[in-house]
């Protein structure tokens, strides 16, 4: 039994049954090996109440698990077009936001029966929540989403129904279909991942993230078949980074890869005051808190997270530790990552020089890759100096890549030194550090043929 909390919990009292019709299919490509994973969301869900036997709550937007008057929920989804052997699949639900939440977010079991009317079902004539127990959530809060492993009871196409009970008083409320985006998944992984033949370790991600739209369902989608160390350049949820938009946005889509997560913080996250929900909801992982910058190692690399929404001039806080922390690295590679980009083609936002003294200390101290988001664009160039100057003996290649799910930006005067680009694919940029090289790849999304690949040798 498995079960991750992802989502904001939810309060719980009855039973659960979850039935899926739609589905979001994402291809995994050649990255991503032979696993691959599809979302479904129900076709049907409702909840009953033993205090009022005859009403159906079929079209209401929340399932409810109580013991206090009892209310059980149930959801149904319906798997299609699933081939391979199931390795994995798991119930996500959301807790409502008007909710404090529970004690005990309910049991949750399989039903033999999958022909139960959404509409129709009341107290009275519910269908029996009779099959083997899957999982049990915990305590949850409002807000936020909460996985359950059925694994046991899906093993391929058809049709599957689950009911969910709670002992506690204390109900838990879960989001309905007929909330919208925030309707319960059901999301079944077939295959494997198999890991780089290397062994070397992957490093993937991408800024410009999340909101409401469906281009970060998808990016997350990649994430969930390659293996490594997620980053994010900036950005990471619409449009102000609040707590609630981290809860609805960012946490069902990449939230579930948050435990492998370093970000780097965007303007758009600091449209929060000091970006508190930034720090708030990745915590430890984003480095100090209010800081912002912090560094780690990967295999024989040195990986650097900046901050460039605070003052990066020569001799300021931040570029003196950057300095300080590049001259005690030991390592042979260096990779830098952060928001605005110095070197962009894109006609939405202009370079940002500001960000010069940073990019000037990782080329004093031989770096060799940099990544930058704020355009929402895929754009990469050759290895240059500060002044962008072609620099084939110590420049550093710099990738855009702003490409993770936020809506696609154009592009203007393309400038000197620009190798490659688009701006229609969302998608993901894969790094395969090596000893002393790496390989990239931009990994796109289901329904998207470009990709740009490539290998270098650190300095």
């Amino acid at each position: 039994m498995d079960i991750r909390f992802s989502r904001p919990p939810i309060t719980t009292g009855a039973v659960l049954v979850l039935v899926a019709a739609t589905a979001a299919v994402v291809g995994i490509g050649a990255d991503a090996a032979s696993a691959a994973s599809v979302t479904f969301t129900p076709v049907a869900d409702t909840y009953v109440q033993s205090d009022a036997t005859s009403t159906n709550y079929g079209t209401s937007t929340q399932i409810v698990v109580d013991n206090s008057p009892v209310r059980r929920s149930f959801l149904r989804f319906t798997v299609s077009g699933v081939s391979g052997t199931v390795t994995s699949a798991k119930v996500r639900l959301r807790t409502i936001s008007g909710n404090s939440g529970s004690d005990a977010g309910g049991t949750f079991r399989r039903m033999s029966n999958t022909t139960w009317s959404e509409t129709g079902t009341t107290w009275a004539n519910q269908p029996t929540i009779d099959g083997a127990t899957l999982g049990t959530i915990g305590a949850v809060s409002g807000s936020t989403w909460y996985e359950v492993d059925v694994t046991a009871a899906v093993t391929g196409n058809g049709t599957y129904s689950f009911g969910a009970t709670s002992a506690s008083g204390d109900g838990a409320y879960y989001d309905t279909r007929e909330s919208g985006a925030d309707a319960p998944q059901l999301v079944v992984t077939t295959g494997t991942t198999t890991p780089p033949e290397s062994g070397d370790p992957v490093f993937v991600g991408a800024g410009d993230i999340a909101d409401s739209g469906s281009g970060d369902s998808a990016t997350a989608t990649l994430l969930d078949s390659i293996p490594g160390t997620v980053f994010t350049t900036g950005d990471n949820v619409y449009d102000s980074g609040t707590a609630s938009q981290f809860a609805s946005y960012y946490e069902p889509t990449w939230g579930r890869h948050k435990s492998r997560t370093r970000p780097s913080p965007g303007n758009h996250d600091y449209n929060t005051s000091g970006a508190t929900g930034y720090y708030n909801y990745f915590g430890t992982s984003a480095g100090p808190s209010g800081r912002g910058y912090y560094s780690y190692d990967l295999g024989n690399w040195h990986v650097v997270s900046l901050n460039s929404n605070i003052s990066m001039s020569a001799g300021s806080t931040q570029e003196q530790w950057l300095r300080a922390d590049l001259a005690a690295s030991g390592k042979p590679c260096t990779l830098a990552y952060w928001h605005h980009p110095l070197f962009t083609s894109s006609s939405n936002h202009a370079p940002s020089t500001s960000t010069r003294p940073l990019y000037q200390a990782l080329y004093d101290y031989n770096a060799d890759v940099v990544v930058w988001g704020h355009n929402h664009v895929y754009e990469r160039f050759a290895p240059m100096n500060p002044s962008g100057g072609a620099d084939t003996s110590r420049g550093m290649r710099s990738f855009v890549a702003g490409m993770g799910g936020a809506g696609h930006y154009g592009f203007g005067t393309i400038q000197p030194n620009s190798e490659a680009r688009n701006s229609s694919a969302w998608g993901v940029l894969k790094f395969t550090l090596h000893s002393n090289s790496y390989d990239w790849r931009f990994v796109p999304v289901a329904g998207q043929t470009y990709t740009d690949s490539g290998t270098s040798a650190c300095h």
